[in-house]
Order: structure tokens, then sequence, then C-alpha cells
């Protein structure tokens, strides 16, 4: 898979193996990531991988874009034979209806029962695609087809740290207290910003995320031991 380069500003490089989400063109992205993680060209900062592209940020005043993008072709022989192995995290969720708002309105959404929707979640293999919008918000992919419901129309206030959120194919767990207009079917004690500045958040684009369904009274004593 061949991608484009675009130049960003005077100090990144964009590297796109597509325009919509598509399984191989992620691979990609993460193939090279770690290609250029294991040979950065010479005055390149940091790699950010997304859903479909690599965005690749540089010192203006050691290279420039032209020598990034001829480092980073060079690279894409070596991206193609490189093996993606993320790690398997494990995250329990609770279900309950104090913290599942809007399990029943996916559940009329789809036409499934509240529990056929846990037991489609529960299933689910999800891969994380990229980090965005605010810290520790990793955007996975693989939320079954039957579950898939689109935003909501408008965004609700103050939806809590740790909600697990759904929209269309895509998953997540909050991490902050933010509005959201996604539904919020579970939430999670699992800490995802881990206080630790080398490795701030818990999971690495690329690894893989299965979820555990636990009780109230389990997520209150897991809560707490994070306290």
């Amino acid at each position: 898979m061949t991608p484009h380069c675009t130049a960003i500003a005077d100090h990144a490089l964009l590297v796109s193996f597509g325009t919509d989400f598509s399984q191989g063109a992620h691979d990609a992205v993460l193939a090279l990531d770690r290609a250029l993680a294991a040979d950065m060209p010479p005055g390149a900062i940091e790699t950010v991988p997304a859903i479909v592209n690599l965005l690749v940020s540089f010192d203006p005043l050691v290279t420039d874009h032209g020598q990034i993008e001829t480092h980073v072709r060079a690279r894409l022989e070596t991206a193609r034979s490189t093996q993606i192995q993320g790690k398997t995290h494990r995250v329990p969720v609770c279900y309950d209806a104090p913290f599942a708002p809007d399990l029943t309105a996916v559940a009329t959404a789809t036409g499934l029962s509240p529990e056929a929707i846990i037991n489609a979640h529960l299933a689910g293999q999800f891969s994380v695609l990229m980090y965005g919008f605010a810290p520790g918000y990793a955007y996975l992919s693989g939320v079954p087809a039957p579950i898939q419901v689109p935003r909501k129309p408008s965004p609700i206030r103050d939806v809590p740290a740790g909600s697990v959120i759904i929209a269309g194919g895509q998953c997540l767990i909050t991490t902050l207290t933010m509005p959201t207009g996604w539904s919020i079917i579970g939430r999670s004690p699992t800490a995802i910003l881990t206080g630790d500045d080398t490795r701030p958040f818990l999971f690495d684009v690329g690894d893989t995320v299965t979820f555990e369904r636990i009780s109230a009274d389990s997520f209150a004593r897991q809560t707490a031991a994070h306290v």
C-alpha cells in the first residue's frame, strides 16, 4: 500500500494510507510507525499514529519535508514485514443501571434486549486505533454491528470519567468528566491515565482490549483501590 505524503506547516509530514477506515490502512500505519521507531530519521521528534495516517514531526532546523519523506519511503519495505503484536488488556465494566443510562435506549434502537447488548459488547474484539480529543481518550474499533448506534443529536453534560461509551463502530472509556454525544452503556474502574510521565496512558495504539462484566459491589471495591 503506497501512502500519500503531505507537508504540515514547517515541522511535520502527514503520511496517509487512505481517507476512510480500513483494517489494511490502519495496519500499514502501525507497521510504518514501528519501522520508524526502530530507525528514526535524523531530526525527527516523534511519530503519532492515527486511524489511516501517521504524523511525523521534526525539527525544521535539522531537516525538512523532503528528507523525512525520503526516509519514510525507504522504510516502507521494512514496514511491510513488521509484525504487529500489541498487548491484550482485560477491562472490567459494570453495566448496572446507575452506570449505564443509555443501555435501554440502545436496546430500543437496535431491537435487542439490554442483556443482549451487554453480551454483544462483551463478545467484541476491540483494537486501539488512536488517541485524540482529550487526554487518554483511546478510540477502539470493534463494536459488533448489531449494537452499533449513531451519535446522539446533542451531547450530554457531565458524563463521569470511566464511562464506557459507543458510537457507530467505535468504543471509548472516558478519562475526564466531559460532555459526550455517544451512548453510555457502562462504567469501568480501570484507570487509563496512569500518572506515570514515562507512560501516561494504559494502552498503546495497536493493543487489543476485551471487556469483562463486574457487579456494582466489585466496581465500588476496585474504584476504592485506585483512590
